[in-house]
């Protein structure tokens, strides 16, 4: 491995942010920072200390049709077990990360869910890819929490006893 992908690899074992490290400009750096990311240890954006159940649900397709589905069934959640009682984290990678855009079609939405408590985490693996393509790092809306791997989020909830989902 060469040096570079082993400080990486390293620092991403310790949930930092990487677009400071290796000489990365600040143009490279994510619109948000990247949360820190302890496996038997989950954190999240909102409190709620209430949220007896809890689910995690997977968006890896870019497909705005795909993404209404997702929001309605966050939504299905939230007015079923009330948003005080459910924990809803939605994971967006690979062509399913367009959805948490700050440009996404839904956009209105993701603030709306937000605001009633839905998480949205955006991989910052695939934010890394997408700017090697393009040249620059893919904006995010405000409501994105960037986490280091959305697969190992989503493999981080589960161990913490979240259903899974990908509708």
């Amino acid at each position: 491995m060469n040096p570079l992908r082993a400080l990486r690899a390293a620092l991403f074992g310790l949930g930092l942010g990487l677009a400071s490290m290796a000489g990365a400009s600040a143009a490279d750096a994510p619109a948000q920072p990247v949360a820190k990311f302890d496996f038997d240890h989950p954190t999240f954006a909102h409190q709620l200390p209430f949220a007896t159940r809890q689910v995690v649900i997977q968006v890896s397709e870019n497909n705005p049709d795909y993404w209404n589905l997702v929001l309605n069934n966050a939504q299905n959640l939230l007015d079923f077990f009330g948003q005080e009682s459910v924990r809803v984290v939605v994971v967006a990678f690979g062509p399913g990360l367009p959805m948490l855009l700050k440009n996404s079609p839904v956009a209105a939405r993701l603030e709306s869910e937000n605001s009633e408590g839905v998480e949205f985490d955006a991989c910052h693996n695939t934010m890394e890819a997408m700017a090697r393509k393009t040249g620059h790092m893919p904006v995010v809306v405000p409501e994105a929490t960037v986490v280091p791997a959305g697969v190992a989020r989503i493999m981080q909830l589960e161990h913490a006893g979240f259903a899974y989902l990908r509708p």
